[in-house]
């Protein structure tokens, strides 16, 4: 019988044996974090790039690889920890890179090494997960191939392409992060503002170049850095779009103009296939869409991106579908045509339909448990503490401790957080009026953590609800870390347990780590607790998340191997302690 004497060697290779892939890859990466003046959108600003650029490069891998990214800190002034978005880690909860959670931040001048294994196809993404760092710039995309005869019968997917393109979609703002966390914090909040531009693959046009003196001054609209991203298609074939969003405010939707869209995956699972004009995907969401280049080769096409949930004041974010071998046709034109405007911003029962028809396909549907053993009911409403406007579940703002909890649980600080159980539902659920502003907002704060029963079935039920400002509701989107979920349902109104759980999907629900709240209405997901460690669950909206919305899960615990030392350091373990 093997004995393990390195707890990380030890977790990968059962990782490993648990996912069956043989011959598995270990892939390195060195990467240099580092501030760099760029002008993603023509507007010159400093940004945190990955060896000097944003966003930083694609990993790739196969189905079992193991990833080791090794990452320096070059920030001087700043901390840095990055999340690999959708990757479960199993064995491996310490590299989640969840700063407050998972583990200490990364020193300015220090070295961390994540090293983890991607154990399930599909398409997901990476970016800062320290204070609002995401918006400046850190992030990028993973693709993860099927391993070689793991699906059977030469069967890879269940659909074919003929090439693919990656996709990451973002928004950009010309004020620093420090700014944005600075005035969401003040008394009265100074809130973010709508994003100056939309980017897609790191590439943009601020239209206002003359705005401002300062603007104008640093506005290039010929540098290198903003010229569209362009995706190259031959007459006849037919593409994978693999689609990320990384934004770290902005609901969008995503068009290829003239081209109909097959969904096929959503966060890593396949989708049963369906044809969208217009594909609205929240942040921390990833998508497949199969496109097929049928149309007029003799001209180029317009990929955009559009605000939706929110009134929009942010111009169209644009890239260029370039026909090869059209007699006519340059593949850097642009296309003859306005770009795309995208549906209306406010039509929410357009989005709720595609919420809807995103199902498991027929061949991979994994049917979840029948029952659940508990349920948590989380309403989530805008309220204020100590006169600072703050984001609250079941009346509590979440903050993050000093010492990171998975450290905390596994040495016996008990000191470092917040023992007091959190809510499990709200006061007056049962004629709570979702449509009417609070008769009273003032809230509390807590970091106290979710404790659930190892391998137990938990639902979560999100509650939307008004704001502060009458009739005004918001799409949130809600990524779980360390799990993948059933979406069992989505619903209009306020949640009534006696009667909504009888409609829940339990044939075919997608499964997926990031799902939308949607305004005034609930969503309902369910997943088992049998990931040991402890892991964030919150909205994906890097504002949001920074003003309370969020809770944290702890599972299993006890059987987490030995902590490496490299993710200690702060907090009631600075020192040694």
């Amino acid at each position: 019988m093997m004995r393990c004497s390195d707890r990380l060697l030890c977790s990968l290779f059962l990782a490993a044996a648990l996912f069956g892939v043989a011959a598995a890859a270990t892939r390195r990466h060195d990467w240099d974090i580092s501030y760099q003046f760029t002008s993603p959108d023509c507007v010159r600003k400093l940004a945190v790039t990955i060896n000097g650029h944003t966003p930083g490069p694609t990993i790739r891998a196969v189905q079992g690889d193991t990833i080791v990214v090794n990452v320096k800190n070059s920030l001087l002034t700043e901390n840095v920890a990055i999340h690999w978005h959708g990757i479960r880690q199993i064995g491996t909860p310490w590299a989640d890179g969840t700063e407050g959670v998972t583990q200490c931040p990364i020193l300015p001048g220090d070295t961390f090494a994540y090293t983890f294994v991607v154990d399930r196809p599909g398409t997901y993404m990476y970016h800062a997960h320290y204070g609002m760092q995401r918006s400046a710039g850190l992030n990028g995309m993973i693709v993860v191939e099927v391993a070689p005869g793991a699906a059977g019968d030469g069967e890879r997917e269940p659909f074919r392409y003929d090439g693919e393109h990656t996709v990451l979609l973002n928004d950009w703002w010309h004020r620093s992060t420090y700014e944005q966390a600075a005035g969401l914090a003040s008394v009265p909040m100074v809130w973010v503002g709508e994003p100056q531009s939309l980017l897609i693959n790191g590439r943009g046009r601020f239209v206002n170049c003359s705005s401002s003196p300062a603007t104008a001054a640093s506005c290039n609209v010929s540098h290198p850095d903003c010229a569209p991203a362009v995706f190259a298609v031959v007459p006849g074939k037919t593409y994978r779009f693999r689609v990320a969003s990384v934004t770290s405010l902005s609901a969008l939707n995503f068009e290829i103009e003239g081209h109909e869209m097959t969904v096929v995956e959503a966060d890593g699972h396949y989708v049963k296939p369906f044809v969208v004009k217009n594909l609205n995907i929240y942040s921390g969401e990833t998508y497949s869409v199969l496109i097929t280049a049928d149309q007029d080769p003799n001209r180029n096409y317009w990929l955009a991106s559009n605000v939706v949930s929110r009134k929009p004041a942010t111009p169209t974010g644009t890239a260029v579908l370039a026909y090869y071998g059209g007699r006519r046709n340059s593949p850097r034109a642009r296309p003859p045509t306005p770009p795309p405007a995208g549906p209306a911003w406010n039509d929410t029962a357009y989005r709720v339909r595609q919420s809807l028809a995103t199902v498991a396909h027929p061949a991979h549907a994994v049917p979840p448990p029948p029952t659940s053993d508990r349920t948590i009911l989380l309403l989530n409403t805008q309220n204020k503490i100590g006169g600072q406007i703050k984001w609250a579940l079941n009346n509590v703002s979440f903050t993050l401790p000093h010492t990171p909890y998975l450290v905390a649980m596994k040495r016996g600080l008990l000191g470092a957080f917040d023992q007091r159980p959190p809510p499990e539902t709200y006061a007056g659920a049962a004629a709570f009026d979702v449509y009417a502003v609070q008769g009273n907002p003032n809230a509390t704060t807590s970091d106290a953590p979710y404790r659930l029963r190892f391998g137990s079935v938990v639902d979560v039920v999100l509650q939307n609800a008004n704001m502060l400002a009458a009739n005004s509701s918001e799409t949130h989107p809600w990524h779980l870390h360390g799990h993948d979920f059933w979406v069992l349902g989505h619903g209009a109104g306020r949640f009534d347990p006696a009667v909504h759980p009888a409609a829940y999907n339990l044939r075919d629900p997608i499964m997926k780590n990031t799902v939308a709240v949607h305004p005034f209405g609930w969503t309902a997901l369910r997943f088992r607790a049998d990931n040991p460690g402890v892991w964030a669950f919150h909205c994906h909206i890097e504002a949001h998340f920074f003003m309370g919305m969020g809770i944290v899960f702890e599972e299993g615990v006890e059987r987490v191997g030995e902590l490496p030392p490299e993710i200690m350091g702060c907090g009631k373990t600075r020192g040694g302690h």
